[in-house]
C-alpha cells in the first residue's frame, strides 16, 4: 500500500511544489511507483511534470466533487514510474463547494483507496492555506512533510500548521505523523540563512532532514521546461539535494526496496 505523504505549508514560496516534483522524481528514479497528486490550484506541480491541465478533461476537482475516479484523472509524465492527478484551477472553487458538503474533509482519502495499492509513495501538493483542500489532504496522509525556506519568517507560521496537524489528528486521522522539515533555498555564503537553519533544528531536533535544498539557478529553471531538475541537470546542486532527500524519506518510511524498473 502506498505511503501517502502530504507536502504542506500555508506559507507561499518556500519550495513546496518544487519539493513534491522533485521528491517525486527522485523516488521514481530509484525505481519507486509514485503518484504526484496536484491539489493547488495554481497547477504548477501538473506544469512541471510537462502537462498541459488544459487537454484534461478531468482533474483533482472532478475527483473532489465525485464527478470522476482518480484512477480516470491520472495520467503518465515522462518518467516511467513518476503518474499525475493534475490539477486545475477549478479547484479554487471547490473551497468554497466543499463547506456545505457531506464527508468534506474525507473526498481524497476515499478516492485514494481505489489506487493506493498501485503506488509505493502517494506524494500531495498542497495550496498554500489551511483550507478545506488541505484539510483532505492531511486527512488523507501518512504523514506530511514540511519546506521551510532559510529566510528571517521561515518560522513564521509553522506554529498554526502545527496545530492544524495536531486537530487533524485528534479528530480526524490519528495515524498522521510529522514525517520531517525540510529547509529550503539555504545558501551557506549567508550568515542568515545559517541562523535560520540553526533555530530551525532547534525547534524541531530529528525531526529536520539532514538534506538541504540549496538556492539554485537550476531548480529555478527546471519548471519552464516542463521536467523534474533531475531529468534537466542531474549533475545540478539542487538534483543532488533531491536525490538525498529521497534516501531519507525511504529510511524514514521504511520502504522496502523497489523490484521495478527504475524509468
Amino acid at each position: 500500500m502506498g505511503h501517502v505523504i502530504s507536502i504542506s505549508n500555508q506559507k507561499g514560496g518556500v519550495g513546496k511544489t518544487t519539493s513534491a516534483v522533485n521528491l517525486g522524481a527522485s523516488l521514481a528514479a530509484a525505481g519507486y511507483r509514485v503518484l504526484l497528486v496536484d491539489m493547488d490550484p495554481q497547477g504548477n506541480a501538473t506544469s512541471g511534470v510537462g502537462v498541459d491541465a488544459r487537454a484534461r478533461a478531468r482533474t483533482m476537482y472532478d475527483v473532489l466533487m465525485q464527478q470522476a475516479d482518480l484512477g480516470g484523472v491520472v495520467c503518465p509524465t515522462e518518467m516511467k514510474q513518476l503518474s499525475l492527478a493534475p490539477s486545475s484551477v477549478d479547484l479554487v472553487g471547490a473551497e468554497v463547494e466543499l463547506v456545505t458538503a457531506p464527508n468534506r474533509e474525507g473526498r481524497l482519502k476515499r478516492a485514494l483507496q481505489a489506487v493506493r495499492d498501485d503506488y509505493d509513495f502517494v506524494l500531495v501538493d498542497c495550496p498554500p492555506s489551511l483550507g478545506l483542500v488541505t484539510l483532505n489532504a492531511l486527512a488523507a496522509a501518512d504523514a506530511v512533510l514540511v519546506p521551510v525556506q532559510c529566510e528571517y519568517y521561515a518560522l513564521e507560521g509553522l506554529g498554526q500548521l502545527t496545530r492544524t496537524v495536531d486537530l487533524v489528528r485528534r479528530q480526524i486521522n490519528p495515524a498522521l505523523e510529522l514525517l520531517g522539515v525540510l529547509l529550503t533555498m539555504a545558501d551557506r555564503r549567508n550568515n542568515l540563512s545559517e541562523q535560520v537553519s540553526q533555530e530551525v533544528r532547534r525547534h524541531f531536533g530529528d525531526k529536520v532532514f539532514a538534506a538541504v535544498v540549496p538556492r539554485n539557478v537550476t531548480l529555478a529553471e527546471a519548471p519552464s521546461h516542463g521536467r523534474p531538475v533531475l531529468l534537466y541537470n542531474i549533475a545540478s546542486l539542487g538534483a543532488q539535494a533531491y536525490l538525498d532527500l529521497a534516501r531519507e524519506v525511504v529510511g524514514r518510511t521504511r520502504r522496502p526496496q523497489p523490484q521495478y524498473a527504475s524509468v
